[in-house]
């Protein structure tokens, strides 16, 4: 009979092993294997990978590695976070930016059946269509035109440019699908477990000659909890963590594993706190200014101990190349004393005749956990009691921990429009919608730098830092690299020769 095993997370200052020994791993992963052979074990944390339809709405980790390993885009990401082709071959840009026209590989579907460029087309005018759930949707309003011109000429057509397009056309989101299948470069065969085994798919017939195939061996794909993740690697059971990321750092430091397996991607993005709720004394930008002001950013960082984590005051990181300099709130560099002594009197001065309760909304982990004990002791400083509640739960401010998956400024700034934000600006939304078809990139920053400062004097968010993303790597991966995106192709996870 198997005996079902509990995981626990205990801190570090109690730390201990979550299993021990070949008898426990027997139980949790079926058996014990020879480290280095076999498939590339990788447990990515979330639920059991699946071939979703990105059109349909976000997923998870483990199905986002299954996507981006089974159904290619027009390019994709290298191990190092850089552009390189997939089922496009090559591109080519136009000098003022605005189209770019893609000759697709000679390639089939996983029946057998020619992909062409009216298939591909369809599908990235969906993920722009109104029914279309697919979560980087609101980054396509840019698109003027997807149009076939061959079956192996694409050409997209942009209202004005943006020079980290392809950054989101690598993404899984616009991973090609037709009729649920894939083009590769791996398939997936389905496992008793809910694991999936991914093998390199063999070259098809009409491939050209020499083309270039990656040399990987087959990898053994699971979701996860992240205690059984964590577990797992630490007993030899899997080659490589995937999806970690602030909520679940706690375990990954209390497991003891050697520093050099916990590895962080450097991401840009946003961790902070939306507004979910504009009425009561948080309708008073004041009252919003002053919550962020009292957060003591820097010691919630340091406590994190995350190579490169720097605390952030500024809705948009410093350094975005069509914004390279965010807007900074007025309170900006002030030392912390005087801004929660301000922050104290602007609450004061709104007239509550009790102290401010605030229900903030975020999913459970014992990171999460951390962070609202700090933002609890920060505001209980200024006379705000704050409470955790459940991420669906009605709430105050809601936590939003996102990887940005490009560096384009609009992709913070729309996160706050009238449309999806119950804080927001009008004035800020029309700064963002004649950005988007400015046909000179000046002018293009020009708009974002206003709307940017008005959101930064609305008050629409409380930044903390960047995400955390963090992955466990073992010695088997040699190819393994921390990149911007925190996207790791199946193909280099191993270098050839190794």
């Amino acid at each position: 009979m198997t005996i079902p095993i509990r995981l626990r997370y205990r801190p570090p200052m109690r730390r201990r092993a979550f299993l021990a020994g070949c008898g426990a791993l027997l139980i949790l992963a079926g058996g014990c294997r020879n480290a280095g052979t076999g498939p590339v074990a990788v447990s990515a944390i979330g639920g059991p990978p699946a071939l979703v339809n990105p059109n349909k709405g976000p997923f998870d980790a483990p199905s986002a590695f299954l996507l981006q390993s089974v159904a290619q885009g027009l390019v994709r990401f290298n191990a190092a976070g850089e552009i390189e082709p997939a089922l496009a071959q090559r591109w080519i840009v136009s000098d003022d930016g605005l189209r770019y026209t893609f000759r697709l590989a000679r390639g089939t579907w996983r029946s057998g059946a020619r992909i062409t460029a009216q298939q591909v087309a369809a599908r990235l005018r969906a993920a722009a269509a109104t029914s279309s759930r697919n979560p980087l949707k609101p980054l396509l309003g840019a698109i003027d035109d997807v149009e076939a011109m061959t079956d192996d000429v694409l050409e997209i057509s942009l209202k004005s440019p943006r020079p980290a397009f392809l950054q989101l056309l690598a993404q899984p989101e616009f991973a090609i699908l037709h009729r649920d299948e894939g083009s590769g470069p791996y398939v997936a065969a389905a496992q008793p477990d809910r694991s999936a085994l991914l093998t390199l798919r063999p070259p098809a017939g009409d491939e050209e000659e020499g083309d270039e195939r990656p040399d990987s061996a087959p990898l053994l794909l699971r979701g996860e909890p992240p205690g059984r993740a964590v577990a797992r690697f630490r007993l030899g059971a899997a080659d490589l963590v995937l999806g970690g990321s602030l909520a679940d750092l706690p375990l990954a430091r209390a497991a003891g594993l050697p520093a050099a397996s916990l590895v962080f991607d450097p991401v840009a993005g946003m961790l902070g706190l939306a507004f979910v709720r504009a009425g009561g004394p948080l309708a008073n930008p004041a009252a919003r200014q002053a919550l962020s002001m009292a957060v003591d950013r820097g010691t919630f960082i340091a406590a994190l101990r995350v190579p490169g984590l720097q605390p952030r005051e500024s809705l948009l990181p410093v350094g975005i190349g069509e914004l390279p300099q965010p807007a900074f709130p007025a309170w900006s560099g002030s030392p912390l004393p005087a801004r929660r002594a301000t922050a104290a009197r602007m609450l004061a001065a709104l007239g509550a005749d009790r102290p401010v309760a605030l229900r903030i909304a975020m999913p459970d982990g014992p990171g999460y956990r951390l962070l609202f004990s700090y933002l609890r002791r920060d505001w209980a400083a200024v006379g705000v009691r704050a409470e955790q509640v459940a991420a669906a739960a009605p709430a105050d401010l809601r936590l939003i921990d996102e990887v940005a998956p490009a560096t384009l400024a609009t992709w913070y700034l729309r996160h706050f429009t009238c449309e999806g934000s119950y804080v927001c600006s009008v004035a800020a939304d029309e700064m963002l919608a004649a950005a988007r078809i400015a046909p000179l990139p000046q002018n293009r920053r020009a708009l974002l730098a206003n709307a940017d400062r008005i959101l930064a004097d609305e008050a629409v968010f409380i930044p903390i830092a960047a995400p955390v993303r963090w992955s466990l790597v073992g010695t088997r991966l040699t190819g393994f690299r921390a990149n911007p995106f925190g996207r790791h192709a199946p193909g280099e996870l191993v270098r050839p020769g190794t």
